[in-house]
């Protein structure tokens, strides 16, 4: 390629209204060559995914560093090979990695996973790539699950939580989903064997919500937070376990809602750990190991919301927080 396209970082969201063109620089550079134990990898495709609002804040605390101001936004990405002068990888290889939002990209090979040359690229992002791997490691090793039990799982039709809830029917739970549309809902159930569905919308979502768990809740997979947060925590039963993966409806609130009572907490001695997908990269291997039969038993199904072209992305990523993206967002250059 005669040079190639980067997305940087310019200035800094206050939240996730504030998500639009004027954060962002789309800078050409001229084509670089890989030195020697590098690869050049040609980027097809980008995930966009909530914790990108995240990574954009200045929060140094936080569990990954903010990207640096004029620096490339952070992302995953798939690709092929394009020149290498590393022994572990040939011309031709499909890899994935935190490439970035680039069409090209250099990388020693840290961190960057061989995936089969004939994968479809789309299905890789929505399955094997952070959704996949953040739904199984918060699912099992987290969440703890057992046969017969009931979960539930906001942000139900995301690319995370679509997931989760797909493990938990293939391990013999119950499956409530919450959503924040009757398409989305029809769409769990109908599709995805969902066995029921709220829309948090909806004016009898609390009710909604009792009747589907009689038998009340012993997973609660928070995607998402919000006023029906705590409904489930009043049904859930003792020793229930919370497995807080994100809130993306706090993400666009100037004030986040306070936290749930914690008196349930107690009298049901409940257990809520939040977790982030980086802590576990170093079991990205047996993580794939552990979704990958589900995926090829046709447990597993996903939809896609894809955009095209790297200029897109900067478009695009508002979509997550609007509700507006129909399956996992990405791009495909």
């Amino acid at each position: 390629m005669s040079g190639y396209k980067e997305v940087l970082l310019a200035q800094r969201p206050e939240t996730s209204r504030d998500i639009g063109s004027h954060l962002f620089e789309i800078r050409k550079n001229e084509e670089i060559s890989a030195q020697q134990g590098q690869i050049a990898v040609q980027v097809t495709h980008l995930s966009l995914d909530p914790a990108m609002l995240g990574w954009m804040m200045p929060d140094e605390t936080s569990y990954i560093p903010p990207v640096a101001l004029n620096s490339r936004m952070r992302g995953l990405g798939i690709g092929t090979v394009i020149d290498s002068k590393n022994e572990a990888f040939q011309e031709g290889d499909t890899v994935m990695g935190m490439f970035g939002w680039t069409e090209l990209a250099i990388s020693d090979g840290q961190g960057v996973t061989k995936l089969s040359s004939d994968i479809n690229r789309e299905m890789a992002l929505s399955i094997f790539a952070l959704p996949g791997l953040t739904a199984t490691q918060g699912f099992f090793n987290v969440g703890k699950p057992k046969q017969g039990e009931t979960i539930v799982v906001t942000g139900a039709a995301g690319s995370v939580g679509s997931i989760v809830g797909q493990l938990a029917k293939a391990e013999g739970l119950r499956v409530i989903g919450v959503v924040g549309s009757e398409e989305k809902a029809n769409w769990i159930v109908d599709q995805l064997g969902f066995d029921g569905a709220v829309n948090y919308k909806s004016d009898t979502a609390a009710k909604r919500l009792e009747e589907l768990t009689p038998d009340g809740v012993d997973i609660f997979f928070e995607n998402t937070g919000g006023a029906l947060q705590q409904h489930v925590i009043d049904q859930m039963n003792a020793h229930g376990r919370v497995v807080v993966c994100g809130m993306i409806a706090d993400y666009q609130s100037e004030t986040p809602r306070p936290g749930p009572n914690w008196i349930p907490v107690i009298k049901k001695r409940l257990t809520i750990q939040g977790f982030t997908m980086p802590d576990h990269f170093d079991q990205t291997e047996q993580l794939l190991e552990k979704l990958t039969p589900y995926v090829l038993g046709g447990k597993i199904q996903y939809r896609a919301h894809v955009l095209k072209g790297l200029e897109n992305a900067v478009s695009g990523l508002s979509l997550l927080f609007t509700g507006e993206n129909r399956g996992k967002l990405m791009v495909e250059l």
